[in-house]
């Protein structure tokens, strides 16, 4: 039997975004990470022209993974789309993991050229908007980025609704709901949240350890293998050869989340932590060998490379920037379930909520004093720090005095997990973790 389409979320945050650019000239490239829910937001858009008008021999779908079209040429490809165009209508195309197709960005630059069409594509890794696709293409793209779930879709995806009332002090409180009107606090379900991730297909298996872990397995596999490795055989010049060099690499970014790292710093950790073999240190890869490593990490979207900002001479730096993980379950099933770093976890989390958001984030410098994050957008900026808990006076004045050290009249913000008073202190507002990311 055939499968049937399976239940759609809503995902209108990046469905919107499609929808603004529908019918304009660029080609839209969806990238993101393995299983984020690219196909998925390719469907939502399709349905969202069938509803609007559109009729489904206008709709060409092609998923590069089906064997269907497993070995299909550009050639091929051009010839399968001209064979199913409409008589006189406009086509939309839609190409699910088009870099699968050698020479694919041959076929699409004709589509252009040849036929009336709107044309959508997805892609597991950054590669897919360099090289040979950025000069045929300069220009006349537009990328939109898919993450995983964000907390609020992660409640939805699960079954839950989010509901506010007025507490007796006249502020809103938010609980949660299930389907059986059994409520909870927020912060129950972002327990959950930052134990599981936010990878769509969890609400497929539910929150069992052991079937996410399994499915989790799934993702990392396929990633390292098929966006990395496999990959990198195609190059003419292949950089990455060690599998189990790239293994140790990841285990060691993903259990240092937030911590300022240099390219020079991840060799000699895993030197001395034993975990790469030398004599007498000889062992240690080159600097440019272990680049080449995180750059297909960056590239396939498991890790973001976070930069440092000079806050006072308003430049970038060019050293000790950062790392965070696409997904904090895929560093739970990487790491196990020990004990977990909360205040890293938390500003992971954060760090990707705010790009979520439309924000550029950078890391803040000010004088011998960081800020998590400086966060700008066309019309805004933030100074952000993130803190397991402000329910002390040492963490209060450790957390806000990096902020008062900033002149300027932006926005200045702490979120905190666990905040029994959540005020404005010093023209700084203080807010708890659940309240941010239920706000956006």
């Amino acid at each position: 039997m055939i499968k049937s389409n399976t239940k759609l979320h809503n995902r209108d945050l990046y469905l919107n975004r499609l929808i603004a650019f529908q019918d304009t000239e660029p080609v839209k490239v969806i990238t993101g990470i393995r299983r984020c829910g690219k196909s998925s937001l390719m469907k939502l858009m399709a349905r969202h022209l069938r509803n609007n008008g559109i009729t489904d021999e206008q709709v060409i779908e092609i998923n590069f993974e089906s064997m269907e079209f497993r070995g299909m040429s550009s050639e091929a490809l051009y010839q399968y789309v001209k064979d199913h165009l409409p008589v006189s209508k406009r086509a939309y195309l839609f190409l699910d993991e088009v870099q699968r197709v050698e020479r694919w960005e041959d076929a699409i630059n004709s589509f252009r050229i040849d036929f009336d069409c709107d044309i959508y594509v997805t892609g597991s890794n950054t590669y897919l908007l360099s090289s040979e696709y950025a000069t045929y293409l300069a220009g006349r793209i537009v990328e939109i980025k898919i993450l995983p779930l964000s907390f609020r879709e992660f409640i939805d995806f699960h079954g839950y609704t989010v509901r506010e009332t007025k507490n007796p002090a006249g502020g809103i409180r938010k609980r949660i709901y299930d389907a059986g009107g059994d409520s909870y606090e927020p912060g129950e379900l972002l327990t959950a949240y930052m134990k599981f991730g936010g990878m769509p297909g969890i609400a497929d298996v539910g929150l069992d350890t052991d079937k996410v872990f399994t499915l989790l397995d799934g993702v990392y596999s396929t990633v390292v293998v098929r966006d990395i490795l496999e990959r990198e055989k195609r190059r003419s010049q292949r950089q990455i050869t060690n599998s189990e060099l790239l293994r140790k690499i990841i285990m060691f970014l993903a259990d240092n989340i937030g911590n300022t790292t240099s390219i020079t710093s991840i060799g000699n950790t895993l030197m001395d932590e034993k975990l790469l073999d030398s004599n007498r240190r000889k062992g240690i890869p080159a600097v440019q060998t272990i680049q080449a490593y995180v750059g297909a990490l960056v590239e396939s979207f498991v890790f973001y490379e976070i930069k440092r900002f000079d806050i006072k001479s308003k430049e970038y730096l060019r050293t000790l920037g950062k790392y965070y993980i696409v997904d904090i379950g895929l560093r739970n099933y990487l790491l196990g379930l020990r004990d977990m770093d909360i205040g890293h976890i938390i500003e992971n989390i954060v760090y990707f909520e705010l790009l979520r958001r439309g924000y550029d984030v950078a890391i803040g410098k000010i004088g011998d004093k960081e800020v998590d994050f400086i966060a700008t957008n066309t019309n805004e900026k933030m100074y952000i720090q993130v803190t397991e808990s402000m329910n002390n006076s040492a963490t209060r004045e450790r957390e806000i005095s990096p902020l008062l050290k900033i002149s300027d009249n932006y926005e200045k913000l702490v979120i905190a997990g666990n905040c029994d008073n959540p005020v404005t202190q010093d023209g700084i507002k203080i807010i708890k973790l659940t309240d941010f990311l239920l706000g956006g």
